[in-house]
């Protein structure tokens, strides 16, 4: 079972795909988003509500309304979205354990309880560790990774298919 929820990939990959080669997001609403991911717009909207709630994308109003990044993808991290989405998630749930031993009758002595359980301190450094890392990633080193691996026409057939969605759409 994974850590983390399908929607920190589906809301990670939505904003990469609202940042075009230039570094510089683009609007897009959610049906574009889902339609463009292949992933269902219903999930993909309660993940958006997520998003917006948390302050990561602004939505704005009218027929042709969407959602824009509400700061520049270099300042938005995967930790950011991953906390956006899933919450603020702990690895590791301590019971203390280790002052419920049989053989201390319900009275575990002073040294058992003595300063943190060495097995959280070990889980909470791996959780700071995680944390770090994901917070070392930005949306646009993500954008730039995949525009770097993929074919240069790549960009333009991605701007071409919005435009023709909007087209449609009108």
């Amino acid at each position: 079972m994974a850590f983390y929820s399908s929607g920190v990939e589906y809301g990670i990959h939505s904003l990469v795909s609202m940042v075009d080669i230039n570094g510089d997001d683009r609007e897009m609403n959610v049906r574009e988003i889902a339609e463009l991911q292949g992933v269902p717009y219903d999930y993909l909207a309660k993940i958006f509500t997520r998003l917006s709630r948390s302050g990561l994308v602004v939505s704005s109003e009218g027929k042709g309304g969407g959602f824009r990044l509400s700061r520049s993808s270099a300042l938005i991290t995967m930790l950011d979205v991953v906390q956006a989405i899933d919450g603020a998630k702990g690895i590791f749930e301590c019971k203390e354990i280790r002052q419920r031993l049989a053989v201390f009758e319900d009275k575990p002595p002073a040294w058992a309880c003595e300063g943190p359980c060495g097995i959280r301190a070990v889980m909470d450094s791996a959780q700071q560790r995680m944390e770090e890392e994901l917070s070392r990633h930005t949306i646009l080193d993500l954008a730039r990774k995949t525009f770097r691996k993929a074919p240069d026409t790549f960009p333009i057939e991605v701007q071409e298919w919005i435009s023709e969605r909007r087209k449609l759409n009108k």
